[in-house]
């Protein structure tokens, strides 16, 4: 087994559960949107596409819980209201990302994951990357990110929690074909 399948594995288990409290509890002291030096999940943020090296940056976010249920009906009985029917357009991943994306307007959102939650808040990390730099310009991995076709994509959906949110992740093929090419072209997001 090797080194980043074990750190998968504590993730998991139960002895993180006290060093994660202690991090909450210093998270929420912290400015809403945060650069970072070091990911808390290497694991995570390696499998995304990070690497460390000049070029990539690392922000923890915090995007707020609740408030995405519809409105209770005040006035009569309305029962094909469903009332706690959610209304998700976009998920709490991809609001964390344009956030960053607008905090940050010359790095372009490679990725993101989860990195902590409680009762109130989620907590994002999101892998960043500078198209000017010249060592991402010059390594091949990653440098279609430098084209400007690749320019503001998440604001287009094209990061993987972009994709899940319009469903474009898991319904590929026949029957997928209003998803595509858009958000809004024959009405893909948010019916």
């Amino acid at each position: 087994m090797g080194l980043y399948s074990r750190l998968r594995n504590l993730h998991k288990k139960s002895i993180l559960k006290e060093l994660q409290r202690t991090r909450l509890i210093e998270w929420r002291k912290e400015p809403v949107i945060k650069r970072i030096e070091h990911s808390t999940r290497l694991d995570r943020a390696r499998s995304l596409g990070y690497r460390a090296k000049q070029g990539y940056i690392l922000v923890r976010v915090r995007v707020n819980r609740g408030g995405r249920k519809r409105p209770s009906i005040k006035a009569g009985r309305k029962p094909r209201h469903y009332r706690h029917k959610k209304i998700v357009g976009k998920s709490y991943q991809w609001v964390a990302e344009e956030r960053v994306a607008r905090n940050f307007p010359n790095l372009e959102v490679l990725n993101s994951y989860i990195s902590g939650k409680d009762g109130i808040h989620y907590w994002f990390e999101c892998i960043l990357i500078d198209v000017n730099h010249p060592v991402i310009k010059s390594d091949p991995k990653i440098n279609w990110i430098c084209s400007n076709k690749n320019r503001r994509r998440v604001f287009r959906g094209l990061t993987t929690a972009g994709k899940r949110s319009r469903g474009i992740l898991t319904h590929k093929g026949k029957g997928a074909e209003k998803l595509r090419p858009s958000l809004r072209a024959k009405g893909g997001l948010a019916k």
